[in-house]
Parts: C-alpha cells; structure tokens; sequence
C-alpha cells in the first residue's frame, strides 16, 4: 500500500498539495469495509484476487460484470457470496436454450377476480442477478436484458418499470464449450463494465482448497459468509468514489489508450465512448480499494484490459496469426507515454 503522507506521484505537486488531497475525501471507511469483504469471502473463496477486486470495483461505480472460465473455477460460487456480503436482494437465471424473455423479465397475467391484467414481476427484479452461463440462451432473451442494464427499467406493454437500487448484473459463461451456445451480440458486451478472465489456480492454492474442502468435509455454508455492506452504505460509498480526483493528464491517457483502438490496423472494431467512461470509473473504484483519494497511471492499467477486452474486434488475419485482443491492448498501452 502506498504511503498516504508521500508526494503525489502523479501530478508531482507540492506537499502542501499532497495534504489537500488527503483532506479532500476521507476513505478509511469505504476501505475497512472492503477489506471486511475480502475477510468474509476468504472464508470459502482461495485466491481469484483479481476477479474480486473487479466485481467490488464494479459495484461501486454501478457497472455489470461479464466472468469467463473453464467450469470448476469458483465463478458462480464467488458471484454468490458477494452479493451475500451486501445486505440486499439476490436472484439467479440460469439461462438456457428455452428460456424466453418473460422468464426473465416476467409477463402480464389476466386477474379474473379483478377483471384486469396484472404484471408478475420476473427474477430480473432484484438488486444482484447473477445469470450463469449467458451464452447458453438465443439472442431474443439477451436482449431483454440490454433495456435493464442500461436504463435500470423494464418496459413491458407500454409500461415501465423501475429496478430497485442497486441494481447488478454479474454474468458467466465458458469460453471452451461452444455446441449449443449463442455468442453475445456487440451492443450487450457493450454494456458490461468488465470482462474477467478466470484461470485455474497456482499449485499453492490448488493444494488450500483440497485442504480447505477436506477441513469442511466437502461442504459449503454459504451462511458462513455474513453481510457487511448496507444499501444506503453503498450508495454514500458510490458517491465517493465518483469524488476520487482524477487529473487532466491522466484523462488524456485515457481518450487516447481508447482512441488507439480505432485506428489500429490489427483491429476490425475499436472500443466507444463508453469504455472510456468505464475506464475512468474504474480507475476511480481501484484507486478506493487502494485508500486513495487520486488516480494513477497504474489505477488506469489495472482496469484498462478488462475493460476493452470484450469491446474491441480482432482482425481476421491477427486473429488466424493467433494474435489476441489482450495482446493488442497490452501493445496499445505500451506505446503511450505514461503522464508524469
């Protein structure tokens, strides 16, 4: 953790404006809490730093989170016990090749006793949803979700109803099984504010959860995992982390990382205004998770490949060369002078 009392290492300004910033926003609340996640978690959950540091940082900046891996690597079970770690309400979809859109975002039912129609409110309707293997449902159900993850509503014969705060989606689907799967179309990938690519464990972890697992005698009990972040807590922490000090330099970093993704010849498709704006919030949320109340350049990196990684189309002859959308994005941010 960096020394909150050192010079800025960004703007290189003076001390006297180095003790602006620490007065600026006071955060040891919002990282305590964190950190009481990340506890809580550990309790069941080896390793995957990564992924949770994401899917925190997403739901303080109000983002859906898209979670990629081969089956067995605690995807769905991670996604679980965070949102049991937040006091509110949550549903899970599995998703699968019959599943229509009022199975999602419920339908009008005819109420003989009222004489009327009356709407049933579908699983979508909660605060965290998490939708196990999203590719596994045709196009027409994905997109019944793209009205709820943009807008936070649902409109259903002309009427429009609102999503409850907060309202998350976390995703997850297998990059390796292909038969029987629907590829997500541009615009929903557009929507998720990360995509979290999930490998297997290093030895050493490996050897904790058979040792953990052993311990436990191959149960998991979810209620282990306790509660410690409030709704009305999330919403004071959202809003300041939107406070967080973000640099006129650095925001030029950003527009350009994301503009050299439109002219690059390796790319058939380059990221929109919104993954900027994703990079920006989450640049913001690490920043929090770090106890600081300014961004870095490193903030900026951290969350720059899951941003773009779904957002951007390789080229078909990169792509036949092997040549991968990280590779192109890591080449991408290495080309850019990093802000002094």
């Amino acid at each position: 953790m960096e020394n909150e009392n050192a010079a800025n290492p960004v703007s290189g300004n003076s001390s006297s404006d180095d003790k602006l910033f620490q007065s600026r926003l006071d955060l040891s609340e919002l990282r305590v809490t964190i950190e009481t996640i990340k506890f809580e978690l550990g309790k069941i959950i080896i390793g995957q730093t990564e992924m949770i540091d994401l899917i925190i940082a997403a739901i303080l900046t109000d983002g859906h989170v898209l979670i990629e891996g081969v089956p067995g690597v605690a995807k769905t079970l991670t996604s679980k016990l965070v949102a049991r770690t937040i006091d509110s309400h949550f549903n899970r979809i599995q998703f699968t090749p019959d599943l229509m859109p009022s199975d999602v975002i419920g339908t009008s039912v005819f109420n003989q006793k009222e004489a009327e129609f009356e709407f049933k409110k579908g699983p979508i309707f909660s605060n965290i949803v998490l939708i196990d293997e999203i590719n596994r449902a045709p196009a027409k159900t994905q997109s019944a979700l793209f009205e709820s993850m943009e807008e936070r509503q649902v409109t259903v014969d002309g009427v429009e109803y609102g999503l409850a705060f907060p309202f998350i989606i976390v995703a997850t689907q297998n990059p390796v099984e292909q038969e029987g799967t629907y590829r997500l179309p541009e615009a929903q990938l557009d929507r998720f504010m990360f995509k979290i690519e999930v490998g297997y464990p290093d030895l050493n972890q490996e050897i904790a959860i058979l040792n953990g697992t052993h311990q436990r005698k191959n149960k998991i009990e979810l209620s282990e995992v306790k509660p410690v972040l409030s709704v009305d807590k999330l919403r004071e922490y959202r809003e300041s982390v939107q406070s967080i000090h973000f640099e006129e330099k650095l925001i030029q970093y950003v527009a350009k990382i994301v503009n050299h993704t439109r002219d690059n010849p390796s790319l058939f498709l380059g990221a929109s205004p919104r993954a900027s704006i994703a990079i920006l919030n989450g640049s913001k949320a690490f920043a929090a998770l770090r106890g600081r109340d300014f961004v870095t350049p490193e903030d900026i990196k951290q969350v720059t490949i899951p941003v773009l990684v779904h957002r951007i189309v390789v080229s078909p002859e990169k792509e036949m060369e092997g040549i991968t959308a990280r590779q192109i994005i890591e080449e991408i941010i290495q080309g850019i002078e990093i802000p002094r």
